[in-house]
């Protein structure tokens, strides 16, 4: 039963949220320019429940993993025609432009939910900041040789006043090879010293080498809580959902490029993993959790595999451009396609999600650098 509690119905919830928002984005968008909706399904596969209200159905299907919303003429080959006093309301007869906006509204629809997310619970919770304090000096380095020590706090940088360790750290990028005046607090005194930063090499997020204006210290690790005002939750709120997202992008691209290892996708198991901790923790933990799980999930929906939203978007940009639609002896080909690179993708991230119950220490790490995201 306590597995029931902490992990499947944070699953469920978590899940149910993320797929309602994605189709409704696809419904609102359809409705606003008169294309008619049939059917809005949490869910695939055979109907559980269901209530037609107006003209379209809306269902709980047996398969949980996804859901859709079926538009009036979506597909040529429907064993129903078109009513010819409804084909304007079909969504072929739509221009393309229309046709790419409804489609990419269900990740745009994520995208937003994120944004949401993360300004409501910066205006809630506030948030956290790595403070300036200096937890390592390495020898021989430009800092060790200016004096500065373990324990240090950093005040000012060139005389301006620093409050976290992030704006330390686009200070010395920006003074590569030029004096940088450093102003730190050493218990009651204040003192000054002038380093300059030497081109050195770091590893990034992804464990790769790269160039960096580096002085020699390191964090000390700790954070303070700051209270955030309504616009000012708004600004870290899109901040946070530009990060991520980026992080997201870069992500995808290092696994193509073969930086990251296919081994760290997750799906399901995961996702319910990783929410069953976020709950138990607490909701400090599971909305921001919920926020980068939608933006994974949109950015995943843009990819161009012919059977996601970003397949579809490419096909509706070919027929802008040749100026009539694909073949749906075409289409048919790339989505069989598209299908068995998802089903691929399924059995890898199912296979990587079982052998992570083997290694639980290996899934608390990866939930403890989301958790980092946000102090």
């Amino acid at each position: 039963m306590s597995f029931i509690i902490y992990y499947v119905l944070p699953f469920i919830v978590v899940l149910g949220i993320l797929i309602f928002f994605h189709e409704l984005g696809h419904f609102l968008v359809a409705k606003y320019f008169g294309v008619k909706v049939l059917k809005f399904s949490l869910g695939f596969g055979l109907k559980l429940v269901g209530k037609k209200i107006g003209e379209t159905e809306y269902l709980i299907s047996s398969v949980p993993i996804g859901g859709y919303v079926k538009l009036l003429g979506e597909n040529e080959d429907d064993a129903e025609p078109v009513p010819p006093e409804e084909a304007h309301r079909a969504f072929n007869n739509q221009h393309v432009m229309k046709r790419m906006a409804i489609v990419g509204a269900g990740p745009v629809f994520n995208l937003f939910l994120a944004l949401v997310l993360f300004c409501g619970f910066n205006l809630v919770s506030g948030t956290y900041i790595l403070v300036p304090e200096i937890g390592q000096v390495r020898k021989d380095s430009p800092a060790y040789r200016a004096g500065l020590m373990k324990g240090d706090t950093v005040v000012s940088l060139q005389g301006e006043p620093v409050k976290s360790w992030e704006e330390i750290k686009g200070y010395i990028q920006k003074s590569a090879g030029k004096p940088l005046e450093i102003t730190f607090q050493r218990g009651k005194e204040l003192l000054t010293v002038t380093v300059v930063p030497e081109q050195g090499v770091e590893k990034n997020l992804f464990g790769e080498e790269v160039k960096s204006a580096l002085i020699g210290i390191v964090a000390s690790g700790k954070y303070e809580k700051a209270e955030l005002g309504v616009w000012e939750a708004i600004a870290e709120g899109f901040f946070k959902t530009w990060e991520v997202t980026k992080l997201t992008c870069l992500t995808i691209i290092k696994l193509f490029e073969g930086v990251v290892s296919i081994r760290t996708l997750g799906g399901p198991i995961m996702i319910g993993q990783l929410t069953g901790q976020a709950a138990q923790e607490g909701f400090s933990y599971l909305i921001p959790l919920l926020a980068v799980i939608s933006i994974n999930l949109g950015v995943l929906n843009l990819l161009p595999v012919p059977i996601l939203d970003g397949g579809l978007i490419i096909f509706l940009l070919i027929e802008l451009i040749i100026g009539k639609p694909i073949s749906l002896k075409k289409r048919d080909v790339a989505q069989k396609v598209g299908l068995f690179l998802l089903a691929v993708l399924i059995v890898v991230v199912t296979m990587n999600d079982l052998s992570r119950i083997e290694a639980p220490r290996r899934l608390y790490e990866l939930y403890e650098k989301i958790a980092q995201l946000f102090g």
